[in-house]
């Protein structure tokens, strides 16, 4: 059973985000296909054809295809070796994960997710922020047959959401502030600023979020930041709890709430946090 935090773009509200992109000083035309290829191909799992990439761009067949073909001769696409369905290549991850934290926060993180799964039977993720929304790029699933989880990439209302609090209370407060605003201009809904700021300062004092999932029953999101080693929030360790009726999961809610505290402490101190949260 997978669920999603916050809520992502599908291809067609992608499109129209690429179409309504503002234009700037400096323009790339080549380099922006070439990227709007790569996000439109994130929301077809199974690869799309150069024909509905350029319906869905609205661009021409023969401009996508040129571009298409180059990416595909670099490495950053695939086809399909029994269709023209093109998906994007493990090469993009590889290159994302050695020129960016990614790498080392996954290092850190993944030994301890892996823990906590099998401590309290239940999922976790790992989300930081990006450009405005939260992004998952670590995942857990739990050891048992029954689970709840977001999928690996899922993208993350920041304002609203568990994980998205959490960084926020506990980033800068320019940083916040920051964040808060790319959040707000990548289309998410605006939120009423006293709420949030209550919000965030209870959850600053409290240390963690801990609330029912605003999606579906028998969930409670629990999350904790965990910090690098400058002392900034380098993202939020997540378990979505699922109750089970018959009262069969393995810990208790509070159980998990200490045990997640405790992992997200031992990946602050891998990635070399030290101060006293």
């Amino acid at each position: 059973m997978h669920a999603h935090d916050g809520q992502y773009p599908g291809a067609q509200q992608r499109a129209r985000m690429n179409v309504q992109r503002p234009k700037r000083k400096y323009a790339a035309p080549a380099l922006e296909k070439g990227f709007e290829i790569i996000e439109l191909l994130a929301d077809y799992p199974h690869g799309a054809m150069v024909t509905e990439m350029a319906a869905s761009l609205g661009r021409s067949v023969g401009e996508i295809f040129r571009m298409v073909v180059v990416l595909e001769q670099l490495g950053y696409l695939q086809r399909a070796p029994n269709s023209d369905r093109y998906t994007v290549a493990y090469k993009l991850l590889d290159v994302a994960h050695r020129a960016t934290p990614a790498a080392n926060l996954l290092g850190a993180a993944l030994p301890e997710m892996r823990l906590l799964a099998s401590e309290t039977g239940q999922s976790c993720h790992f989300v930081v922020p990006n450009a405005g929304r939260g992004l998952v790029i670590a995942r857990q699933e739990n050891p048992g047959m029954r689970g709840f989880s977001l999928r690996l990439g899922a993208v993350i209302d920041l304002l609203r959401s568990c994980s998205g609090n959490t960084i926020l209370a506990f980033s800068d407060p320019a940083m916040a502030e920051q964040i808060a605003a790319e959040a707000l201009e990548s289309g998410q809904a605006p939120v009423d600023p006293e709420w949030l700021s209550t919000q965030l300062a209870a959850l600053r004092a409290r240390g963690f979020d801990r609330r029912p999932s605003p999606i579906t029953y028998g969930v409670t999101d629990i999350s904790f930041p965990v910090f690098g080693f400058d002392g900034g929030v380098a993202g939020a360790l997540t378990i979505p709890f699922l109750e089970l009726i018959d009262g069969s999961q393995k810990v208790d809610l509070s159980t998990a709430t200490e045990l997640l505290r405790a992992a997200a402490q031992r990946i602050s101190f891998a990635l070399g946090h030290t101060k006293a949260d």
